[in-house]
């Protein structure tokens, strides 16, 4: 499922994958993975996360945390999101995954197009998710980890269907803002909710 590999400028063990989920969704925090996966140890069928079905999602998820030498994740809450904007707190939710680790990787590679502002020797890769087996397992983890949250936050909340959208502005999720109101888990700065509030 990884395709065209990209020419990563570092060939040692210790190289950090790093992915975020919950970008997207008016509720809830972004969460952010870090994996350093051992080389020793392949892990077949890593991919894009959005891709895969939730039991495969799973059941990986399992086997990262069984079999990488280290991961770790990190979030930034919704009054982050709101106070610094989503791209600022994806950032600051992957420094603190990367951080989380409990071996100091040596190189860095992130999801996407930009890099946390940091210190650290790390490379920017667009579609990383699909290409490179670290982030692919990076964004499984933080996808995975993400919907547990939502689930948990269904549970105080069933009225808003969180099990069902995991956050994301869908129909019957914004239907039920209208119908019950904003949470302290929404995000305050996203459009449909900043509209329900200015109501």
């Amino acid at each position: 499922m990884i395709q065209d590999s990209p020419a990563i400028p570092y060939s040692g063990d210790l190289l950090a994958g790093v992915d975020e989920a919950g970008r997207g969704p008016l509720a809830g925090d972004v969460v952010a993975a870090a994996v350093i996966l051992d080389p020793s140890r392949p892990i077949e069928g890593l991919g894009d996360s959005k891709k895969l079905t939730e039991s495969k999602r799973e059941s990986l998820y399992l086997l990262i945390q069984k079999q990488a030498l280290a991961v770790g994740v990190g979030s930034a809450s919704v009054e982050e999101i709101d106070r610094l904007n989503i791209l600022h707190a994806s950032m600051l939710a992957m420094e603190r995954a990367v951080d989380n680790l409990a071996i100091e990787p040596e190189y860095v590679v992130v999801d996407g197009n930009r890099l946390p502002k940091w210190q650290r020797a790390a490379l920017a890769i667009v579609k990383g998710d699909s290409r490179v087996a670290c982030i692919s397992a990076a964004s499984i983890i933080a996808k995975v980890h993400r919907d547990k949250q939502m689930l948990e936050l269904d549970k105080q909340h069933p009225e808003y269907g969180f099990d069902k959208h995991k956050g994301y502005p869908t129909r019957a999720h914004q239907h039920a803002l209208r119908e019950h109101g904003i949470t302290p888990y929404h995000r305050r700065s996203y459009a449909p909710v900043k509209r329900l509030l200015s109501q």
